[in-house]
């Protein structure tokens, strides 16, 4: 979620305390506003709500939580929409009761949207940003740039958070939704509340990490990057598909990479440890759900 503002901080149109507070703010709308079909999703899609116990819900976000503890003391951004989709499919393995095809819709998803990021911001940043940058140097000062930039990355970087938002609110509350223990309009507010509190308290570090550590940013690129992952994070969202934001949002990042430098430009340590942990994040997940379950059952 953290990865929201990654593009713009690492532009320097923000700085951390900026970054993390509009996180806060327009995640909560986010999840008050559009979160409620990817709640239902975790919350009886993928395994039906009859099976997650209170025990489940506790083990189910207990399990994703500890992963994304982890990524955050690696400064990796790892998605929360896998590590709680890997502890709900742990669950459902376990009672043998799992939608199999709700899961592949959802693999798929995470599959095609960060080389769709990818691809959208290579082609922007290969074709569009220089035309807009040579339009803007021939008809602005720099100050009036700065200016109108700096207004793009604001209304960009809050639709990215609203998106997350929406899109995230369901990590954090969807199990506890099919326990019983909360209505889906409860569970977003909570859901954002939540979002909104771990972004004031340990958002930057993977801010770090985005927005500096894969490559470097200017102000127009961090404006199509976040356009591109708030407008596939939205999509998912309306569609109940918890899709993976620490994807997109580095994948675009990759990808403007890409075209502004070439491909041996990327600071390839940072991108394979990122790859890797998404890798292994929605695994580890789903055994520490399948053997917590196993022992308190």
């Amino acid at each position: 979620m953290q990865a929201s503002m990654g593009a713009a901080y690492g532009a320097r149109a923000r700085t951390k305390k900026q970054a993390v507070m509009l996180i806060a703010v327009f995640s909560l709308l986010g999840a008050i506003l559009s979160g409620e079909e990817v709640i239902k999703t975790l919350g009886g899609g993928l395994i039906p709500a009859s099976i997650i116990t209170l025990a489940a819900a506790i083990i189910t976000v207990s399990a994703a939580g500890f992963c994304l503890l982890v990524g955050n003391i690696l400064r990796v951004p790892i998605s929360s929409s896998q590590s709680i989709v890997g502890a709900v499919v742990g669950i459902g393995l376990f009672y043998s009761l799992l939608d199999t095809q709700l899961l592949l819709q959802i693999v798929g998803w995470w599959a095609v949207t960060p080389v769709l990021a990818f691809v959208l911001a290579y082609l922007s940043g290969k074709y569009i940003h220089p035309v807009v940058a040579s339009w803007l140097a021939g008809h602005r000062s720099e100050l009036q740039i700065k200016g109108i930039i700096a207004k793009f990355l604001t209304i960009s970087g809050c639709y990215v958070a609203f998106s997350a938002g929406a899109n995230n609110a369901g990590n954090a509350v969807g199990p506890i939704v099919g326990a019983g223990l909360l209505e889906p309009a409860t569970g977003a507010v909570l859901g954002g509340l939540t979002l909104g509190l771990g972004a004031l308290l340990i958002g930057g570090r993977i801010l770090q990490t985005v927005g500096t550590e894969i490559t470097e940013l200017c102000t127009v690129r961090a404006v199509f990057i976040e356009v591109i992952a708030a407008v596939i994070v939205h999509i998912a969202s309306i569609m109940g598909i918890p899709v993976a934001l620490g994807q997109i949002v580095p994948a675009a990042i990759i990808g403007i990479g890409c075209a502004n430098e070439g491909f041996m430009m990327i600071k390839s340590k940072t991108v394979k440890r990122i790859a890797v942990m998404w890798v292994i994040s929605p695994i580890a997940s789903g055994l520490i759900a399948y053997g917590a379950i196993g022992i308190v059952s």
